[in-house]
């Protein structure tokens, strides 16, 4: 992130600078003029201060995803607006420079005012927007009691970006509304601390499924980005996470495995701890959480991060049927149309969003069914995914 601050503060700057021409060309009055940069400054100075308090070890999270909301209203549609008045200027370098059309910067304010209006509703109603993304797998190997089998995925809840009752419990009702068999959450319970949980414990607590609910670490679950007073109380947040998964009916799987039966027959579940890519911590060990689980037994693993799948579970030597994984978000933003699916995140993330298959083993990726930095989403919708297991030949 270090590395592209520049770039990123680059682009702000140039892109204010631009689209200020189209200001000029609609209006000389001295109030929006002046208005303009003001809230840049004040934005900059919000940002500067967040700096010289986190020197002092102090967190202002409301701030940061204030400042944040910010930032993206203010620079997003100025991106987007650009290429107007780029194409404009490609056509007056060769009419040596006459100046702007009216129209031009018109329609450059409309495109600019359409995306803007677009993050507001994403801040809005797009956080609580929940859609439910169904899939039906096949596998040869799958015990016949489990013909038909159904799960539900959710992933990054993120509790401590909630601020609407209303909208979560909208969410939660529509996940009971599944029926599911089984419940499967795969990680980001809060953003740093057990404690924003507090408020919400009652509500996940309503979450029901006849084979049980479980749940694994996600990266933010640890408390690793945000200031503890002492190791001592780093760890201690951790043992209070653990505690709300139990307090909200989930059995939390650390590196282990468990089976699920029915009928007779069963089929493995497993459970690691956080394993990312890159910088991300690789807590998780997927052999100590196979070790007992039988060569031939199905088995559908929770793996937070889905970078893990490729770096570490297809290669590995227990044959796993099914991995689930999250914390791509999607970013949160993108476009999903009619099969098309693009969000920024893909060039980070192969598997990034949905479904994907190698040689006969499977990944789904949880979209997220909370929310974290951008306070919204837009494209890129909060997700229940609802799974069914079907054995070939029945």
């Amino acid at each position: 992130m270090k590395t592209r601050l520049p770039f990123i503060l680059l682009a702000w700057v140039a892109s204010d600078i631009y689209f200020f021409e189209a200001v000029k060309t609609l209006t000389n009055n001295e109030f929006i003029l002046w208005g303009y940069w003001l809230l840049d400054l004040l934005i900059a100075v919000g940002f500067a201060y967040l700096v010289t308090q986190r020197m002092t070890g102090r967190q202002h999270t409301s701030l940061i995803t204030t400042l944040m909301a910010l930032t993206l209203l203010v620079f997003i549609p100025k991106i987007f607006a650009l290429p107007v008045l780029l194409l404009e200027d490609i056509t007056r370098l060769f009419r040596h420079f006459p100046p702007r059309a009216v129209w031009v910067s018109e329609l450059d304010a409309a495109v600019a005012g359409f995306v803007f209006l677009s993050l507001l509703y994403g801040m809005t109603g797009g956080r609580h927007r929940y859609k439910v993304h169904r899939v039906t797998l096949k596998f040869p190997d799958l015990p016949g009691a489990f013909d038909g089998f159904t799960i539900t995925q959710l992933s990054d809840i993120h509790a401590g970006s909630f601020n609407s009752r209303k909208g979560v419990e909208k969410g939660i009702t529509l996940v009971n509304k599944q029926n599911s068999d089984l419940l499967l959450f795969t990680g980001d319970l809060v953003n740093n601390r057990a404690s924003e949980m507090a408020p919400w414990k009652d509500t996940f607590a309503k979450l029901k499924a006849p084979y049980g609910k479980f749940s694994v670490l996600g990266n933010h679950d640890y408390g690793d980005y945000t200031h503890w007073e002492s190791e001592q109380a780093k760890a201690a947040n951790l043992v209070s996470l653990k505690k709300v998964h139990r307090d909200i009916g989930f059995k939390l799987l650390l590196d282990e495995s468990v089976k699920i039966h029915k009928d007779g027959q069963s089929i493995a579940l497993i459970g690691v701890e956080n394993w990312g890519k890159g910088g991300f911590h690789k807590y998780g060990s997927l052999s100590r959480a196979v070790a007992n689980v039988p060569d031939d037994e199905f088995k559908i693993l929770m793996s937070h991060d889905p970078s893990h799948w490729e770096a570490k579970t297809l290669e590995h030597e227990k044959h796993i049927n099914l991995a689930l994984a999250g914390h791509t978000h999607g970013m949160q933003f993108g476009i999903e149309l009619f099969g098309f699916q693009w969000s920024p995140v893909k060039y980070m993330y192969p598997q990034w969003a949905g479904l994907y298959e190698k040689n006969g083993k499977y990944l789904y990726v949880n979209r997220g069914f909370g929310f974290l930095g951008f306070k919204g989403r837009l494209g890129i919708w909060p997700e229940i995914t609802v799974i069914t297991l079907k054995k070939v030949g029945v």
